[in-house]
């Protein structure tokens, strides 16, 4: 592997303008009305932010310029770290809404400071942009660009959280979260190539951001619809969109839980590329909009074994408000400040941004001066426990609540689970990440997902499924008859599970009838390719002596209803209007698959005596899964 030279983060600033505000000083400062006084408290009371800081005056008066919280951070890392602005020749800057349309933040900002000709990247986005802006930086440095560089994220967001930009059309309760969520402030961080000389510093060993735009809806927007001809530009002038309330940011809130699900899917992955493991993680800070969310953020690494204490996590939150942008250093800033690193401690970075599903991570070793660094210390792993037979095999159910809200794998390990038993749990969630991925980009599913799904949809998915489950009881059985007296759990389980299967073809019969289709129709008609591939494959793998790998095959199509099928029962009936009879089908596998992935996960650990046979089980998951989307995919052709 090539070595890289580290980089490492040698100053800190943050600057908060103005004096820190309650909630009924942030009332009057961007004027609140009456009619808006019980959803205000609401937010207020979920968020459990205390006092925050606003770039306004008494009067609601704007009284600094992004551009300005910008410098003055920048100043502050500087001063930090003892050096002239003239020795910087890179500054990156990232925010959500500059002063000005154009030119770019990044260009503003160092015309405020002044200082020499320099390197300058405006990095737009949301809470995110700030961590780009690091990446971006850190890679110059690290390729010997830049001797020095300077980070700053910025947000002066309350001059759009005023009143005035609220009068017209009635406030939304996705805009008004946003209004009580947001606050002003800067960070800053300073990036060389060595350590500092005179203290500590903080290594930048890697990072991760990544985008699920392409499969994922905006959920934090301002300017209107991503529709030519419905943006803030498209209309006779500014004031329309403005009267429009085009211009307001505003927040789907209860599109939230998907970033928390698509967090969890990025930290497992680092997780499972030896990035880092929970265990040897000495400090988490973490930006999160609300301290409501905080909560279901630890709930979801519970379900999923991979928790970091709880007292490891830092968060200034509730003295600084939801800063954005800035968020991730004013709160490194502050942790830096206030001596809680030493030596050889790893921090983790976490930001979720929720304009378009993105992520974005970081971890820092804290080193002293002097010590000597090995070149290319960055690309070091974390220690990730060695994968041993010391236990049989495999992973265990967490809640059914959490599971569907949460988890992208529906099975998840335990904290008593040894080596082996973690290393098939993260194999198993690698093969639901990407199936859950191929299943949402059918055709088919991203109508039901996006709500455009048709009466005819549902009638053609219940045809399609019908023969695959018609075709399960059958492949279950013959397993059963290949399961040698040494796996008697198996074969009764798969007896058991066969008898199931020969009853729910028949709900879903019923519900064909009920939404105006035919027994003769559905019973004619013929496996679509997909389903043609995946029962001949099944059929094959259950012919084999003792088919332990059936048991990915049981991830997969188990998990298909556990994690993604009552989710769709529901969505087909909020908008088809169908009643509960006409969705019995998806609604019992919604409810009866968190009991089979329970028995599951038990046979898993029974059953599976060595990694070896752990391997097919998570190579039959793989090849069930791309087999079961493209059954899906057909659904269309």
């Amino acid at each position: 592997m090539t070595a890289f030279p580290n980089v490492y983060l040698t100053g800190f600033g943050a600057y908060l303008p103005g004096e820190p505000l309650d909630a009924e000083q942030i009332a009057r400062r961007l004027g609140a009305g009456t009619a808006g006084a019980g959803l205000r408290a609401r937010v207020l009371a979920a968020n459990g932010i205390r006092t925050r800081h606003y770039a306004l005056d008494e009067h609601g008066s704007v009284t600094m310029l992004n551009e300005e919280l910008a410098a003055a951070a920048v100043q502050g890392a500087l001063k930090d770290r003892d050096l002239p602005l003239e020795s910087v020749t890179m500054l990156a800057a990232g925010t959500t809404q500059g002063d000005l349309l154009v030119p770019g933040f990044g260009s503003m900002v160092h015309g405020r400071l002044g200082g020499p000709p320099m390197e300058v990247l405006s990095a737009g986005g949301v809470c995110a942009s700030s961590m780009a802006a690091l990446a971006a930086a850190a890679r110059a440095v690290r390729l010997g660009e830049h001797s020095a560089a300077v980070v700053v994220g910025s947000e002066l967001v309350s001059r759009s959280l005023r009143q005035s930009r609220y009068e017209g059309d009635r406030t939304t309760f996705d805009a008004e979260f946003l209004r009580w969520t947001l606050s002003d402030g800067a960070g800053a961080v300073v990036l060389e190539p060595s350590p500092r000389p005179d203290g500590l510093s903080l290594r930048l060993d890697w990072t991760r951001l990544v985008s699920h735009a392409g499969q994922q809806p905006v959920c934090m927007s301002a300017g209107g619809e991503p529709v030519a001809g419905q943006t803030w530009l498209d209309g006779p002038d500014v004031a329309t969109a403005e009267r429009a309330g085009l211009v307001r940011l505003r927040q789907d809130v209860k599109s939230l839980p998907a970033l928390f699900r698509l967090g969890l899917r990025d930290y497992m992955a680092l997780v499972r590329a030896g990035r880092f493991s929970p265990s040897s993680i000495d400090h988490v800070l973490c930006h999160y909009s609300a301290e409501h969310f905080r909560g279901e953020i630890f709930g979801l690494l519970r379900e999923a074994a991979l928790m970091i204490d709880e007292d490891r996590w830092y968060t200034n939150l509730h003295t600084r408000g939801n800063t954005g942008a800035a968020s991730i250093f004013v709160m490194l800033e502050e942790a830096w400040r206030s001596g809680r690193f030493s030596p050889g401690d790893r921090i983790l970075l976490i930001v979720p941004e929720s304009g378009r599903y993105s992520l974005a991570f970081a971890q820092l070793t804290c080193v002293a001066a002097g010590e000597p660094e090995a070149v290319g210390a960055q690309a070091r792993p974390a220690a990730v426990p060695a994968v041993s037979a010391a236990r049989p095999a495999a992973a265990t159910a967490g809640t059914a609540a959490a599971r569907r809200l949460s988890t992208p794998s529906p099975l998840v390990a335990r904290e008593d689970d040894g080596d082996l038993v973690r290393w098939t749990v993260l194999e198993l969630a690698r093969v639901w990440e990407d199936f859950e991925r191929q299943v949402r980009a059918t055709p088919l599913v991203s109508r039901i997902d996006t709500g455009t799904a048709t009466l005819d949809d549902y009638r053609r998915l219940l045809v399609h499924l019908r023969q695959q489950v018609v075709e399960g009881g059958r492949w279950i059985s013959r397993a059963a008859s290949n399961f040698s007296v040494d796996m008697f759990a198996l074969r009764s389980a798969a007896i058991k599970h066969a008898a199931e299967e020969h009853r729910d073809y028949q709900l879903l019969e019923r519900d064909f009838v009920a939404v105006g289709g035919t027994l003769e129709e559905i019973r004619s008609a013929r496996k679509n390719i997909g389903s043609e591939a995946l029962s001949a494959y099944v059929f094959h793998q259950a012919s084999q002596p003792d088919p332990v790998d059936l048991l990915g095959a049981m991830f997969v199509i188990e998990g298909l209803g556990a994690g993604l099928v009552l989710g769709w029962a529901r969505a087909l009936r909020e908008q088809l209007g169908l009643r509960e009879d006409q969705v019995t089908f998806l609604g019992y596998h919604g409810e009866a698959d968190d009991a089979h992935f329970a028995e599951l996960a038990h046979l898993l650990r029974e059953a599976v005596p060595d990694r070896a046979a752990a391997a097919r089980v998570v190579r039959t998951a793989e090849v069930v899964a791309r087999l079961y989307a493209m059954q899906l995919a057909e659904v269309d052709a």
